[in-house]
């Protein structure tokens, strides 16, 4: 019995020591035996081409010219996060913008393949001015409901449920940091304050003007404050391969591309270049790098204040993209990673009411309507808003605008589906429970500009009726509403 007792001492202390045990070292991950609570947190990402064909209208531009060349393809982006239990989807697609109808058919296909929730999908666009209309063609784009879709919008349906197919396919155990980097110096507000009111489209007098010009001697001072941030989620393998990184920056779009060019803007540069400088082209499966458009309604990338610049045609959007991209870099060097974190969605839809013409502006749109060409207007735009005062009675008194709130351990994503102001975005993120938030803007949906009433006093081209198409305060309503659902995930 003693020799016994004595073996099986020897045996132990054999056994404690090579596991470390007896000298207080932890066993090493990889013979530490499972368990049904251990937790898993995974991340998948893919791209999807959608260039058009050529000789589709290109609709950043008010003379829309065809598309005759492609300077670079245009792609849907998107990431995937899984904490286990939740899923949470990040769609970026390159075109202006995308009507409600057609993101609600994607997140359709989307749930019938892979039994994701509308709740998790955050569907957006870029806003680049140089790519066809994903929103239909004429008429069709300026309404908000389709009894159909054209050929370029069914394409772009299958296409996103593709691509989220794919980085379903890709989803990998995963490590996930986020951070923001301060990147000013290629944001500037766009309206400005005049000293002397000018005229508008409607016959009325506008407080302020976008794009005023280098030289207009009658501009006081920008009309609010850009967001200078570039927020960022990066997302590693557990042997620190690059998956995806996703930033979000509240830069409208640079432009500066030949007439009927094919071009996803600073974004696509921006996304060429991160993979780049994190040594991550040519894996397999592919890096995926994704710019999201923010709140930039009324942001763009002239200073009013400075000399007008000339540069050759895509060498200013390269210049910024590369930068964003070099900024981010460094800033995602000192973030932390987490081996899992909790993810949690809310959706919320708010009726908001529709702008309608009084009897004034009905009778006003008619009589230039019927006027003579030969008859100067008081307005270069005078006519085409005459047109859309018309559209504007067709349309609905109130409208379903969809709202989502992500929680991403303590980081929070918001989407709306306007062209949202800079300030709407700084509030959010102010207000916000989250030690970090960011706002994605033109998401599930393209409702028009989202001045804030302060905004909506001084006019300008974004405040103008059919530019603009909700109720004034429907701002405050948004940023109400985004708090209350981030409230809701934060402390459930």
């Amino acid at each position: 019995m003693k020799s016994f007792t004595l073996k099986l001492c020897f045996v132990t202390l054999i056994m404690s020591g090579f596991w470390g045990i007896s000298y207080g070292k932890a066993m090493p991950d990889n013979m530490k035996p499972k368990t049904s609570e251990q937790k898993v947190f995974k991340a998948g990402a893919a791209t999807a081409n959608i260039t058009p064909f050529l000789g589709g209208a290109l609709i950043g531009e008010w003379n829309q010219p065809p598309a005759i060349e492609v300077h670079d393809e245009l792609h849907v982006r998107c990431l995937i996060l899984d904490d286990g239990k939740t899923k949470l989807v990040f769609v970026v697609a390159d075109v202006l913008g995308l009507h409600q109808d057609l993101a609600d058919a994607a997140k359709r296909l989307i749930s019938e393949r892979m039994d994701i929730p509308s709740s998790n999908i955050i569907i957006s666009a870029i806003h680049t001015h140089s790519a066809v209309s994903a929103m239909g063609i004429g008429e069709n784009r300026l309404s908000w409901g389709y009894s159909t879709f054209d050929p370029y919008q069914e394409f772009m349906i299958h296409r996103i449920a593709d691509v989220v197919q794919l980085a379903a396919n890709h989803l990998e155990p995963a490590r996930i940091g986020w951070g923001s980097v301060a990147v000013p110096e290629h944001v500037f507000v766009r309206r400005w304050k005049m000293k002397k009111p000018v005229i508008n489209p409607f016959g009325e007098y506008d407080k302020v003007v976008m794009n005023p010009g280098h030289s207009n001697s009658n501009k006081l001072t920008p009309a609010a404050v850009p967001d200078p941030d570039v927020s960022f989620i990066s997302v590693k393998s557990t042997e620190g391969r690059p998956i995806a990184l996703l930033a979000n920056y509240s830069l409208h779009y640079v432009g500066g591309t030949l007439k009927g060019h094919i071009s996803a803007d600073y974004f696509a540069v921006f996304c060429d270049h991160i993979q780049e400088l994190l040594n991550a082209e040519r894996q397999d499966p592919p890096f995926v790098g994704i710019m999201s458009n923010g709140t930039s309604g009324d942001i763009n990338n002239i200073n009013f204040s400075g000399s007008p610049e000339k540069n050759v045609p895509y060498a200013k959007m390269k210049y910024v993209g590369r930068d964003v991209a070099q900024k981010v870099f460094e800033a995602s060097g000192s973030v932390t990673y987490h081996d899992w974190v909790p993810l949690k969605a809310k959706q919320k839809e708010v009726n908001l009411k529709v702008r309608k013409p009084d009897k004034k502006m009905v009778e006003r749109a008619k009589i230039i309507l019927a006027r003579p060409d030969s008859i100067k207007s008081s307005h270069s735009l005078e006519k085409t808003y005459a047109k859309r005062t018309l559209n504007q009675l067709k349309k609905p008194d109130q409208v379903p605008i969809r709202l989502h709130v992500f929680g991403i351990g303590d980081l929070g994503v918001a989407s709306i589906p306007f062209e949202v102001f800079a300030e709407i975005g700084l509030e959010v993120k102010a207000k916000s429970p989250f030690k970090q938030t960011f706002v994605v803007g033109l998401a599930d949906g393209y409702w028009g500009y989202l001045p804030t009433p302060a905004q909506h006093e001084l006019g300008g081209y974004e405040t103008w009726l059919s530019t603009n198409n909700v109720e004034l305060k429907a701002s405050e309503k948004i940023v109400s509403e985004l708090l209350k659902q981030f409230s809701l995930i934060k402390n459930n």
